[in-house]
C-alpha cells in the first residue's frame, strides 16, 4: 500500500503535516511493506530535503498513491478520483461552506475519512490537535494581558520554534497577583494547564479561588458543574447535565467577578447554557480583563467572542456596555483572543504529536484488517455514497438543508 503526504493548499497557508520525516521513518520501520510519496511543498514546516535525507521520494503529484494524508480541506479541483483521503473536511456538522467539497468527494468516488471521525468503540476521538490549541491559547492569553496593560510584550507564538521556547518566554516575565479561571476537561484544557503549570502559576481549589486573596498568580481548573447549576436547585451528578442541559443555567458570574483572565478550553454541547453572558460581562462586578477563547465557538457560550480572530491579528477589544467590538486599548474593553487555528502557530510540535497519534491509532488498521473497526467507523463515503453511519448528511449533500 502506498501512502501520500499531501501538500496543503488552503489559505491562509497551513504549515502542519500528518507525519514529520522522523515519524514517517518510524512508520516505515514498523510496517516495512508500506511505500510513501511526499508531495513537494514550499510551505510545509519540514522541508522537502528533510524527507529526502531519510530516503523518501518527493513527487509533483500523488497519482500513484492509494491513501492520501492531509491536514486541512483539499480544494475540489485538486481531489484525485478513486483514492482514500484523510483530512479535516469540516462537513460532518453540515457546514454550508463545504457542501461542494462533500458533493465532489462523492462524484469522484473518493473514500473519505475525517480526522474528527476517527473514534474508538466508545465514540471518543483518538486523534487531533487539541492539546496544541491549549498550549498556544494559554500563551496567547498571557501575552494579551501583557499587551493590554503594557507589562510585557511576548513575541508571537508563531515566531518561536516549539513549546519549550514558549514556556521559557513565559517564565521570564514578572506577573501581578492575577487570577485565571480555566474551563474544560479534555485535551484543549489540559494543554492550557500544561502551560500554567510550566510557568509556575499555583493551582488552587474552587473554594479558595472564590474566597481568598493571594499574593501570587493563581488559577483554578473547573468542570461543568462548577459553573452551571440546576434551575430547580437540585445537586445531581455530571451525567445529568449532559442528558438535561436545558435544566441548567450558568452561574459563571461567581468566577467572572473575581477573575482577571478566563481561558475557555471547554467542549460546548448543543443545548447547554451560555457560560459567560452579555449580562455578566456588563455587570459592574465583572473583573475580567482578558478572555482567551481557545474553544472559539462564534455566537456560542462566550458572549464576547463576536468573531474568530487571526494569527496575524489575534486580539480585539469587546465593550460590554454596548456588546460591540472596539480597540484593544479602549479603557472599557475586555481583550478577546479567539484564534480558531491555534495549532498552526506551533506547526512542528503539533505535527510531531499528531503523527504519534496517527501511527498509534490509525495506521495499524490498514495492516490488521481493521480489527478494532477504526476505519469502518471513520469512513464517511464509499462507492460514491455516504456510509450508513453518515447517512444523516444526505439532505446536506442534496442541498435541502
Amino acid at each position: 500500500m502506498k501512502f501520500g503526504i499531501l501538500k496543503e493548499r488552503k489559505n491562509p497557508p497551513d504549515r502542519r503535516v500528518v507525519f514529520s520525516p522522523e515519524k514517517l521513518l518510524e512508520f516505515k520501520t514498523k510496517f516495512p511493506l508500506a511505500d510513501f510519496s511526499i508531495e513537494a511543498s514550499s510551505i510545509r514546516v519540514f522541508k522537502d530535503e528533510e524527507y529526502k535525507q531519510l530516503g523518501f521520494q518527493i513527487a509533483e503529484n500523488l497519482a500513484s498513491c492509494d491513501v492520501l494524508l492531509g491536514v486541512k480541506e483539499v480544494p475540489v479541483e485538486a481531489l484525485l478520483p478513486n483514492k482514500k483521503y484523510f483530512f479535516f473536511s469540516h462537513t460532518i456538522k453540515k457546514q454550508p461552506y463545504n457542501r461542494k467539497l462533500l458533493q465532489a468527494v462523492l462524484a469522484k468516488n473518493i473514500e473519505l475519512y475525517d480526522h474528527e471521525t476517527v473514534v474508538n468503540a466508545a465514540n471518543n476521538r483518538l486523534i487531533g490537535f487539541g492539546r496544541y490549541a491549549g498550549i498556544v491559547g494559554a500563551y496567547n492569553g498571557i501575552r494579551a494581558f501583557g499587551i493590554k496593560f503594557d507589562l510585557f510584550n511576548l513575541p508571537k507564538a508563531e515566531t518561536l520554534p516549539n513549546q519549550e521556547a514558549l514556556i521559557q518566554q513565559l517564565k521570564r516575565q514578572i506577573y501581578p497577583n492575577i487570577k485565571i479561571v480555566l474551563t474544560g476537561t479534555g485535551k484543549v484544557a489540559h494543554g492550557a494547564k500544561e502551560m500554567l503549570d510550566a510557568m509556575k502559576v499555583k493551582q488552587v481549589s474552587v473554594e479558595d479561588y472564590l474566597t481568598k486573596t493571594f499574593t501570587q498568580p493563581v488559577y483554578t481548573f473547573i468542570d461543568v458543574l462548577d459553573y452551571n447549576k440546576r434551575e430547580d436547585g437540585q445537586t445531581l451528578v455530571k451525567n445529568d447535565f449532559y442528558h438535561h442541559p436545558e435544566a441548567y443555567v450558568s452561574n459563571f458570574e461567581r468566577f467572572s467577578e473575581v477573575s482577571d483572565i478566563f481561558m475557555a478550553g471547554h467542549f460546548y454541547g448543543n443545548g447547554a447554557p451560555i457560560i459567560l453572558t452579555k449580562e455578566m460581562l456588563a455587570s459592574p462586578k465583572c473583573k475580567l480583563k482578558v478572555v482567551a477563547d481557545i474553544s472559539c465557538d462564534i455566537d456560542g457560550p462566550v458572549a464576547c467572542t463576536l468573531r474568530a480572530s487571526t494569527i496575524a491579528e489575534p486580539l480585539y477589544g469587546y465593550l460590554p456596555s454596548e456588546h460591540k467590538e472596539v480597540d484593544v486599548f479602549h479603557p472599557g474593553a475586555v481583550v478577546v483572543m479567539a484564534v480558531d487555528n491555534l495549532p498552526c502557530e506551533l506547526p512542528r510540535d503539533a505535527s510531531e504529536g499528531f503523527g504519534d497519534m496517527f501511527l498509534q491509532h490509525v495506521i495499524p488498521a490498514f495492516y490488521n484488517n481493521d480489527a478494532d473497526g477504526i476505519l469502518e467507523r471513520a469512513k464517511i463515503t464509499e462507492n460514491g455514497k455516504l456510509t450508513p453511519r453518515f447517512a444523516y448528511l444526505q439532505d446536506y449533500v442534496d442541498g435541502k438543508e
